[in-house]
């Protein structure tokens, strides 16, 4: 459930979206609650290694509908189906009551469609190509990914790069431009008690792999296809305080190089979190969370919202 201190910004799970610039009519104080994200799944592995998983929870048709998340096989490294994307990883993620996490995290942080192979710490796909933004466009090749992620004492680290083709067809005109993204994320282990971790990442005709940064891939300029750029990163800390209790403080941000598109275009988002979360018994875990989102555009206006969550989450 939550509680927004100024405009309305949540989702259908009560996530925190960011804040519209140009309303200019905001109403304020907002109490919504759901529970859309419940999920429910099988998974099973057979005698010859073969992994099926099969899972959904009822965030589609605007809340309430049944969405899948997850549908695939895997054996002997490759897997085929959906699941989440190759150009992603949580090792820079820190913990948030908000379903849909920080700006800036590492890569897609959602799932594709994909055929994968992995060897040891080393992955590969082609997916579901992601984005667009601009009048015909089309899907004419796979997203291709590469991913490492690995460990070495208190550092778990990852790092993925991903090559994309935008594409526009009117039947008389069309282009073409190709599109690259790749990020870095790691998280260090200061002590038993204390981590901190992040990630950075930036993207060239790629802004759906630049996790809400809310930007198109491209955009025309007259019969010219034109990629758009940015950046983002996060960086947060988890403190635990023992008995499965733990503070979480987290920061990130995007931005998107749209000085060619008008004042009224989107250029940053940031937002931070600041949350209490404890596991009072095993498969039980609640949390309490401040959240603050805010918006800039390219000519200087901008918006920011503040809100209150909590959630409780019961595995079985």
């Amino acid at each position: 459930m939550s509680y927004d201190l100024d405009e309305n910004v949540a989702d259908n799970s009560q996530s925190g979206t960011f804040p519209t610039i140009t309303d200019t009519n905001e109403v304020d104080g907002h109490f919504g609650a759901s529970a859309t994200q419940s999920r429910i799944g099988v998974k099973a592995t057979n005698a010859d290694g073969v992994t099926f998983n099969v899972e959904g929870d009822f965030y589609g048709n605007g809340g309430g509908g049944f969405r899948l998340r997850h549908a695939y096989g895997s054996y002997n490294g490759i897997l085929a189906g959906q699941t989440w994307s190759n150009y992603n990883s949580f090792v820079g993620n820190t913990p948030t009551v908000d379903f849909s996490g920080s700006a800036g995290n590492a890569g897609y942080q959602l799932r594709s469609a994909q055929l994968r192979y992995t060897s040891g710490p080393l992955s590969f796909s082609i997916e579901d190509p992601k984005g667009g933004g601009f009048d015909d466009s089309k899907d004419g090749m796979p997203a291709v990914t590469a991913r490492l992620e690995d460990s070495a004492g208190g550092l778990s680290y990852s790092a993925a790069a991903l090559v994309k083709q935008n594409s526009y067809d009117t039947g008389t005109q069309d282009d073409s431009a190709m599109g690259y993204a790749a990020f870095v994320a790691a998280k260090m282990a200061l002590s038993d008690m204390i981590s901190i971790q992040g990630a950075l990442n930036y993207s060239d005709g790629a802004n759906a792999y630049l996790y809400r940064s809310g930007g198109d891939d491209a955009y025309l300029d007259g019969t010219d296809l034109e990629t758009i750029s940015g950046y983002g990163g996060v960086i947060g800390t988890s403190i635990s305080l023992g008995g499965g209790r733990s503070i979480n403080i987290q920061y990130g941000m995007t931005q998107l190089d749209v000085d060619d598109l008008g004042a009224t275009a989107l250029e940053r988002n940031s937002s931070a979190f600041v949350n209490y979360m404890w596991t009072p018994v095993n498969n039980v875990k609640m949390g309490v969370e401040y959240g603050y989102f805010a918006s800039e555009n390219q000519g200087g206006d901008d918006d920011d919202a503040n809100r209150l969550m909590f959630a409780a989450q019961y595995n079985f």
